[in-house]
């Protein structure tokens, strides 16, 4: 049962490679922009419904992801190629320090202004468990098949959404000491560990894809 689980290193990653797609730093200045006619009990409501949106989808993404993958008769390996790509542009986005548009166009940001209840959408969905953070708890939850490991990864999706949590419950008190440029600073050097990340499960999926790949010597001549 324990044999095939993975390292705890593993689950650090797994836990940093959540942390970093969520993003809960960069969405402050944003929370801060949408809540700033909303009294401080009412942005504390709406900072945790966003953290109990970001826990159900990450939870149910992971118990259910591959059973959807199943039901299309999509592979783990292939999820893994498309998942990578659409990490990679979100990774992209941060490194520019602009919004990504898988998460959120222009036009829903403007719609987004308008609603009386952003907790839920866009701020739970799309701007913090967006398509990328969805397909990395597939990815990570299909690693093992054994219930300890999915128990851990739906743990950790728990310990992301409280951290998003504490981020907004914060966000009026240090938004206006943080200037865009921090914020665009950190937001960058988290794109670069998000670009990397997506390489990696990339990789990872054209290897399990086409096997030969991982030979050592499937690129010596003559062989």
């Amino acid at each position: 049962m324990f044999d095939s689980l993975p390292s705890l290193v593993s689950y650090i990653k797994i836990f940093v490679a959540l942390l970093v797609i969520v993003n809960p730093l960069g969405i402050i200045p944003i929370f801060v922009a949408m809540t700033a006619s909303n009294s401080p009990p009412e942005s504390n409501v709406i900072a945790r419904v966003a953290a109990q949106t970001v826990a159900v989808v990450l939870v149910v993404s992971a118990l259910l992801g591959e059973r959807v993958l199943e039901v299309f008769g999509i592979s783990i390996a292939s999820f893994k190629v498309g998942g990578a790509i659409l990490i990679m542009l979100n990774a992209m986005a941060m490194m520019q320090a602009t919004p990504s548009r898988v998460k959120q166009t222009p036009e829903e940001a403007e719609e987004a202004t308008a609603k009386a209840s952003i907790a839920v959408v866009p701020l739970g969905i799309p701007l913090l468990a967006g398509p990328g953070a969805m397909s990395t708890m597939v990815i990570y939850s299909s690693q093992s098949k054994a219930l300890l490991h999915l128990a851990v990864v739906v743990m950790i999706a728990i310990a992301i959404a409280m951290v998003t949590w504490i981020a907004l419950r914060i966000a009026t008190r240090v938004g206006g000491y943080m200037s865009m440029t921090t914020v665009n600073v950190a937001t960058r050097i988290m794109g670069l560990l998000l670009a990397a990340l997506a390489v990696e499960i990339f990789a990872g999926g054209i290897v399990e894809l086409i096997p030969a790949l991982g030979k050592p010597d499937v690129f010596r001549y003559g062989q």
